[in-house]
């Protein structure tokens, strides 16, 4: 992992540099500057429009008592997104604006959960339906309950035989 991040902290102002230095001299380093402002400020236009989109469709989710998973997910790509857009260079600029076309940012977002998943990432179980812990047995209700661990005891008959298989872990209690 070490070696990953050295290679981007080296590899990627070294691509920038070289494509400034190839553009510079084909077309001027006046028009190169002014080519470097101006997707700063276009990216800078797109991440307002498209975050505060974002932002919306999460406002709607919650308040219909969803998770936002998705929007969460599109606003973290579109924050990544307009972070590469300020990065003077062109090869951020690239990634930057393809992070912008919501398909391409869900399917990059999807491999990103697979992996974190693949890697053994944690499961997180969001209830948005308001629960208020009452006791009972409906949607959001916290069911409050004791076990009690008999891997340990023999058999509730008191006869011990071979192949019987062991009693279940973490039974509840009668």
């Amino acid at each position: 992992m070490g070696l990953v991040v050295l290679l981007i902290l080296i590899g990627v102002p070294a691509v920038e540099l070289w494509l400034l230095i190839e553009v510079g001299t084909e077309i001027g380093a006046a028009p190169t500057i002014a080519l470097i402002i101006l997707t700063a400020v276009l990216g800078t236009m797109l991440f307002r429009v498209q975050g505060l989109a974002t932002l919306e469709r999460l406002r709607m989710h919650v308040a219909r008592k969803e998770a936002p998973v998705a929007e969460v997910v599109s606003g973290f790509g579109l924050l990544f997104a307009g972070l590469l857009l300020l990065i003077p260079g062109f090869a951020t600029d690239a990634l930057g604006f393809l992070l912008f076309v919501p398909p391409l940012r869900r399917w990059l977002a999807g491999l990103l959960i697979a992996y974190i998943v693949a890697r053994g990432g944690s499961a997180v179980f969001v209830d948005l339906r308001g629960g208020r812990g009452s006791g009972g047995s409906g949607p959001g209700d916290i069911i409050d309950g004791e076990f009690e661990d008999l891997s340990d005891q023999p058999p509730s008959d008191g006869k011990s035989t071979p192949g019987t298989p062991p009693p279940p872990l973490d039974r509840p209690r009668d």
